[in-house]
């Protein structure tokens, strides 16, 4: 089977977590749609057992959480009834670190207890230390916190308050007006002066930002939910190992210490090859 080279490889990667679609790059690079999607899969997997891997035994102090809506195949009122369960809105939960800005965990599902609950255990099982965490008001927290950490966590809600959202023509998809803040502590001795969702909010900026995926208003959409996670898995593979913070002036996963070496795009599809040629060598031993 051909393959393309390393370099295509990592051209075509870099331009999708530069927020460029695959009819885009199909067209700008001369590869095919089918083959630009079936490395979107391969890396996606790849960049998924990678971090999940590799992303543990972490020293967090403080970490915030929060979800990011998008939609998959269609819109909820759109979805045909064959499509249910398969279809509609999709909610990322993401995590991370307030200090070294590296984004731990991610899950893909509903915005449900069950989600919920997944995603926090997740996240306990990569941090070795007791640690400050914010999240917004969602309910399902709360037992999530509970069931992952129990009482060793120094937890806080931070609860935004919005107003009737802007009338007219001109303001039809201006945001709701924020009216004011509460902060609540739900366990532990949270430190008043951390407590804050600024910086997961703003990575969830970047996420709409760096994949057309999630762009509001769009037919970018993704067609199936397991494109929609190996898209989700190569964004954060970029943004942890290998795109510098601006503040940091390292990446994510340097200033972690996940890593003591700047990655480029050529060593995330070194990983990758690496990856391929292992499973390839399952197979063919089965």
């Amino acid at each position: 089977m051909n393959k393309l080279p390393a370099a295509k490889r990592s051209q075509i990667l870099t331009m999708m977590v530069e927020g460029v679609s695959i009819r885009a790059i199909s067209r700008m690079t001369g590869a095919s749609k089918n083959t630009i999607v079936k490395l979107l899969a391969d890396a996606g997997q790849a960049c998924a057992e990678y971090q999940d891997t590799n992303l543990r035994g972490l020293t967090c102090k403080r970490v915030q959480v929060d979800e990011i809506w998008s939609f998959v195949y269609a819109k909820d009122k759109s979805v045909p009834e064959a499509k249910k369960g398969a279809a509609g809105s999709v909610w990322t939960w993401t995590a991370i670190d307030a200090d070294t800005k590296l984004v731990p965990c991610f899950f893909v599902g509903d915005r449900h207890a069950d989600s919920a609950f997944e995603f926090i255990q997740d996240l306990a099982n990569r941090l070795t230390t007791r640690v400050q965490l914010t999240s917004d008001g969602h309910k399902p927290y709360l037992q999530a916190v509970e069931a992952a950490f129990g009482g060793v966590i120094d937890y806080a809600m931070l609860v935004k308050h919005y107003g009737n959202a802007p009338e007219g023509k001109s303001t039809r998809y201006s945001p709701a007006e924020c009216t004011g803040i509460t902060v609540g502590t739900v366990s532990g001795r949270p430190d008043k002066k951390h407590i804050s969702t600024s910086f997961v909010e703003r990575k969830n900026l970047l996420m709409r930002m760096g994949m057309r995926r999630f762009t509001r208003l769009t037919n970018a959409f993704s067609k199936k939910v397991e494109n929609h996670f190996y898209a989700i898995a190569i964004y954060f593979m970029h943004y942890n190992y290998v795109r510098i913070h601006a503040s940091l002036r390292v990446t994510p996963a340097m200033a972690a210490g996940v890593t003591q070496e700047l990655w480029s795009m050529g060593d995330v599809v070194n990983m990758i090859e690496d990856w391929e040629a292992k499973n390839s060598q399952a197979g063919n031993s089965n």
